[in-house]
């Protein structure tokens, strides 16, 4: 069998390309091999939470993979059948929890099994949507599209030493539909704060602040804030809002060195009034590209994560796609070419 090689230093050249590559295979049953992996990067090749989510991948589709080590540079993924399963797996690290889902949770609801996974590591880590933003905001995307999940955040765990524990259930899609979101018609704004050891005053002045921000700008408000037990101190926010043309949410990290988090993600949150954030647009690419639809989505800017997965989905599925300038940003059309489930 023909194996689809694919340059892993395209576009953002990290672990976006590997995560949406061997999702597709698995998905599309193509044979794929993936060479300079992360090759741009401070620490070349694979790390510790790139192996846990092809190796987690690996067991639910019984593939077979060569070159699957730390600091690896080319991997063969070679899939197979899908089966029902219960996964438990630990990072390690304090790698993301919700960038292992993202590879997982695609080819396991369209196989129309029943997966369920159990995996500690990181829940809210920099450069990585924390695991609220994949409950509140992912879900509400995937769920749009015909595909449903559930998380429970059993710990959470911050960044550096994460320790977080998520349980999460992938149920099986029967039919995905075309997603249309053109831009937000509702101002209502859901603040979800989460923190561990950070003084009390501290987290109260943060959502005042951002309630403020949000308010003066004729936003109607709800706030929840959660004080959870970690392994080290932390902090995260999610901004976000659900209407009939638009899905968006922006998270932020507290940074301990400054003490500082919120304003970013509120600035963010008030100036897109797209129909995606910018971080959800590059993950619906993969679930639009399987299905025989056209999907249109606007988003205030093109990244490189997007631009990578615009590339990957077509050179996989076949796919095509259109990026359009607007008055306030870009609309992507997405023309899906392949079934939308796993025969």
């Amino acid at each position: 069998m023909d194996v689809l090689k694919i340059d892993g230093s395209f576009g953002e050249g990290g672990g976006q390309i590997l995560r949406t590559a061997v999702s597709l295979s698995c998905i599309t049953k193509k044979p794929i091999q993936i060479e300079n992996i992360r090759n741009n990067r401070k620490n070349p090749g694979l790390r510790p939470q790139h192996l846990v989510a092809i190796k987690l991948l690996s067991k639910i589709c019984n593939a077979k993979v060569e070159g699957l080590h730390t600091g690896s540079t080319l991997i063969r993924f070679f899939p197979n059948e899908i089966q029902n399963m219960h996964l438990d797996e630990d990072v390690g690290t304090a790698g993301s929890i919700s960038l292992i889902l993202q590879t997982l949770i695609l080819p396991a609801s369209l196989s129309k099994k029943k997966i369920e996974l159990s995996i500690r590591g990181g829940t809210d880590v920099p450069w990585s949507p924390t695991m609220n933003y994949t409950k509140h905001v992912l879900s509400e995307a995937y769920r749009r599209i015909g595909i449903n999940f559930s998380v429970k955040i059993r710990k959470r765990g911050y960044y550096p030493r994460g320790g977080g524990f998520v349980e999460a259930s992938i149920s099986p899609s029967t039919k995905l539909k075309p997603l249309s979101l053109s831009g937000r018609v509702e101002k209502n704004a859901n603040v979800l704060c989460t923190s561990s050891n950070i003084m009390t005053s501290k987290i109260s002045s943060t959502i005042n602040d951002v309630k403020i921000a949000l308010e003066n700008n004729g936003f109607t408000t709800t706030v929840e804030t959660i004080e959870e037990t970690a392994a080290n101190k932390g902090a995260s926010i999610l901004i976000f809002n659900h209407d009939a043309n638009s899905i968006a949410g922006y998270d932020e990290l507290l940074d301990n060195k400054n003490g500082l988090f919120g304003k970013t993600s509120t600035t963010e949150f008030i100036n897109c009034d797209a129909g995606v954030d910018n971080q959800l647009s590059d993950m619906l690419v993969a679930p639009l590209s399987l299905i025989n639809g056209l999907s249109v989505f606007t988003v205030k800017e093109i990244t490189k994560h997007l631009e990578t997965n615009l590339y990957i989905t077509s050179k996989i599925t076949g796919c095509k796609y259109g990026v359009g300038k607007t008055d306030t940003g870009f609309e992507i059309r997405i023309q899906g070419s392949s079934d939308s489930c796993i025969q």
